[in-house]
């Protein structure tokens, strides 16, 4: 199985919306955005000069099957940004893609934008999504209870990648 990181297009961000309106994601992804329309929005804002937001495709032997972004992108912070991805093909969990994508999208990022650490939040009993952050240099920082329910917060510096 080839993955693959590819750019993101209007189109992509139109089906990408669609395919996550699902209960089940909806259990495991924490969201801010409501809409199609804010959706392109946003988009629209990562192809800006200066764009604090970056993302990808993922693809598994060429099928579009999830979207790996970066936001609150600012060297100077810490962490440098924040890490937020979504596998939407459900017949492709459980098979390491996220593990794979995360990796290319990590060595992308951290050269792009000359990043030393990576933030992300995820629900707490999203046990997954823990697991592919950890297998990519990510460790638990915190845990909180937000909007009544319980999340971690993970980081990742990029010096510790091995």
């Amino acid at each position: 199985m080839e993955i693959t990181l590819q750019e993101r297009t209007a189109d992509h961000v139109r089906i990408y919306f669609e395919r996550t309106q699902d209960d089940q994601i909806d259990r495991m992804l924490p969201r801010s955005v409501n809409s199609l329309d804010q959706a392109l929005e946003n988009f629209a804002q990562t192809k800006l000069p200066n764009a604090k937001s970056y993302g990808k495709t993922i693809y598994s032997d060429d099928r579009y099957i999830g979207d790996i972004w970066c936001y609150c992108i600012d060297p100077k912070e810490t962490p440098n940004a924040m890490l937020s991805y979504c596998i939407f093909e459900k017949s492709c969990w459980g098979k390491g893609i996220a593990s794979r994508a995360l990796s290319l999208f990590l060595d992308e990022i951290a050269e792009k934008y000359s990043l030393s650490s990576v933030g992300a939040f995820t629900f707490a009993d999203n046990i997954s999504s823990i697991r592919v952050l950890e297998k990519n240099g990510f460790s638990v920082q915190e845990s909180f209870v937000e909007d009544g329910r319980e999340s971690v917060y993970l980081e990742y510096r990029v010096q510790d990648r091995g």
